[in-house]
């Protein structure tokens, strides 16, 4: 797959098919179409040096799995980085975690080249040779890198320059801002006998924003405390969560 655009993909995996389907929906086709962003799959087994087409052989010094090869992730990498290089990942659960702070810093690379990982790993050789940067998604183990790979496609691609529709949505997403997203409603106003919140029916923005402030500060807090370490509230802020009985929570938080 191959579509010109502003910020260019090369993903080498064994299971190019595996990654055309999420392609193919949503906002990721629509920057395709728009030519936002270019998505090159290439296929590692069309690198290898064997007339069986092998990418992995059994570790060196024993051991459970099977380990792969570093011929043809050179060869397959060799021929992407031919024509402008890009910054090489490894999707490895040993790499550093991903969290929205990493895809702001990886949106800003005009080219991400991302290696699926399978089986017990990479040879290491590879690895210290050829790759900039290992990136886990999170602490558990998937069979290979192409879910985590999509995934690093997909949040980075939302915070390109045009591909939202609204600009604020990238603003005041969850971890974009430090805090858990306050609860969402729409249409009906009453469903199963429960209706939307009065304060988000007012019309006034004072009214709202200082409702979706102390809900999303109270979901951060129940949740996920450790985001609010390093959060900063001005005056106004400060005042609506000490009338919420949530400031003392937070000072306290933060003193730790």
């Amino acid at each position: 797959m191959s579509v010109a655009g502003s910020m260019r993909f090369d993903i080498l995996t064994i299971f190019p098919e595996l990654l055309s389907s999420p392609l193919q929906e949503g906002i990721l086709r629509r920057a395709l179409a728009a030519g936002q962003i270019a998505v090159h799959l290439h296929n590692i087994r069309d690198y290898a040096v064997d007339k069986h087409k092998m990418t992995d052989d059994r570790p060196f010094g024993g051991g459970e799995g099977m380990v792969m090869k570093p011929e043809p992730l050179a060869a397959c990498l060799a021929d992407v980085q031919s024509t402008q290089p890009g910054r090489v990942i490894l999707l490895s659960p040993r790499g550093n975690r991903y969290d929205q702070k990493q895809a702001v810093r990886l949106s800003r690379h005009s080219r991400l080249v991302l290696i699926c990982g399978r089986y017990e790993g990479v040879d290491e050789r590879f690895t210290r040779l050829f790759v900039d940067e290992e990136v886990s998604i999170g602490d558990y183990i998937l069979t290979g890198g192409e879910l985590a790979a999509m995934i690093l496609v997909d949040s980075i691609t939302r915070l390109l320059p045009g591909v939202l529709g609204c600009r604020e949505s990238v603003n005041n997403d969850t971890f974009s801002r430090g805090l858990l997203k306050h609860p969402q409603y729409t249409r009906p106003r009453i469903f199963e006998n429960v209706a939307v919140p009065e304060e988000l029916l007012t019309g006034n923005h004072a009214v709202i924003s200082a409702y979706r402030l102390v809900e999303s500060v109270s979901l951060t807090l129940e949740r996920r405390p450790e985001l609010l370490a390093a959060m900063h509230f001005d005056a106004r802020q400060r005042k609506i969560l000490d009338r919420a009985g949530l400031l003392n929570d937070v000072e306290q938080l933060q003193k730790k």
